[in-house]
């Protein structure tokens, strides 16, 4: 998809069909994730069809460039070589390798050599049958619904007989039944530990009770984690906690735990975040405060646009077809400090969590061996390339 913004066709070069996007005030973009891949058209809505018209044309008519392939190329292993300096690119990795293992969504990429040997014919025939598959057409604007379907339906080429999507490549998350310690290497004065631990499937009734308790323990600058870790204890820079909702009704929680501190004192911090872990303390005002926030944060929140679409599409995937948070709203102030007790006590404290830490190793080593012999990860393991 990167490939096609780069191609034209055998009677519009790539500078032209750019220029008539322009001349027409609409663009298009698309975007691929772990499961789906998006294409928007958007701009005028009286420049609707010359917009949809001119993007069926490339997808259908596009030819290949290899110069353009080249410097793309090119362009992606500079990307590949500076991610592995990026200490963000680094800790997400991290993280996906302490949540699924050491084959995980983030690390699933062709190789290096793959990508060098990856020719325009192979980009081309995907691109060619980018909507041979079943997909959805999602319009927001003005126009009717009848005259859009008519006007999409005379444009938008389709098979009759759609191609079957291969069977996707499924990642599950790892039970943990023992304590374990990751840890990469990198040259900086400070230390960055997380504690990763995969809760059960998706609990549609618990939706209220996690939105609180996460602002309550872990949310920010009110939240337990940040007053105990930060301002009383003085032992970070940076912390928080959150119990993690998934995407899908049929995946898991995850909870993480994450505090940035000073090398010298990572034994500390972990100590300090570990008895929260194990033991909240409780503080109705704190908990008043959660509630507010929550509350406030719902009723300032507002989806416009094509956000309504691409919520109910989340929300069908979580097995709702309706908005969720009219409940949760409804739900917060019958909520108590026992309930987030209870929580607390099922689903974070005592628990097998794998430690994943970012640092020096002869800055933090010492207070890793405490927890266990660390696992070091090279960039390759985090990476896949």
């Amino acid at each position: 998809t990167m490939y096609l913004s780069y191609l034209g066709t055998k009677s519009k070069s790539t500078e032209v069909i750019s220029k008539a996007f322009y001349d027409i005030a609409c663009n298009f973009n698309i975007s691929v994730d772990d499961e789906e891949t998006t294409v928007m058209i958007s701009g005028l809505q009286e420049n609707f069809e010359q917009a949809v018209s001119l993007f069926e044309e490339l997808v259908q008519h596009a030819q290949p460039n290899e110069e353009a392939l080249a410097s793309l190329k090119k362009r992606i292993l500079k990307s590949r070589q500076d991610s592995k300096l990026n200490k963000e690119a680094i800790k997400r990795g991290m993280q996906q390798y302490a949540m699924y293992g050491e084959h995980n969504p983030f690390n699933y990429q062709i190789t290096n050599e793959e990508l060098e040997q990856m020719s325009s014919d192979t980009l081309m025939n995907i691109i060619h049958q980018l909507f041979a598959y079943p997909h959805k057409v999602l319009y927001y604007g003005p126009q009717k619904v009848e005259e859009t379907s008519k006007i999409v339906g005379a444009l938008h080429k389709t098979l009759p007989n759609p191609k079957a999507i291969e069977p996707a490549v499924k990642f599950e998350k790892k039970d943990q039944t023992a304590p374990r310690v990751l840890f990469a290497d990198y040259n900086m004065v400070q230390a960055e530990i997380n504690w990763l631990y995969n809760g059960p499937i998706y609990q549609p009734e618990n939706a209220a009770k996690i939105m609180l308790f996460n602002n309550y323990f872990g949310g920010g600058m009110g939240s337990i984690t940040f007053q105990t870790i930060r301002e009383a204890k003085a032992l970070a820079y940076s912390t928080f906690a959150v119990y993690r909702t998934p995407n899908s009704k049929n995946e898991r929680y995850s909870f993480q735990a994450y505090v940035g501190t000073q090398s010298d004192k990572l034994g500390e911090a972990i100590v300090g975040m570990n008895e929260l872990l194990d033991d909240m303390p409780l503080a109705e005002a704190l908990l008043d405060n959660a509630k507010k926030q929550l509350r406030q944060n719902i009723e300032t929140q507002r989806i416009t646009k094509e956000g309504i679409i691409f919520n109910y599409l989340s929300a069908l995937k979580m097995g709702e077809e309706k908005d969720s948070r009219k409940e949760v709203y409804q739900q917060i102030s019958q909520l108590t400090l026992d309930d987030l007790k209870s929580f607390h006590a099922e689903n974070v404290a005592k628990k097998s969590y794998t430690y994943y830490v970012l640092g020096s190793r002869d800055r933090i080593k010492d207070a890793l061996n405490l927890y266990g012999s660390p696992t070091e990860l090279k960039l390759e393991d985090i990476f896949g390339f």
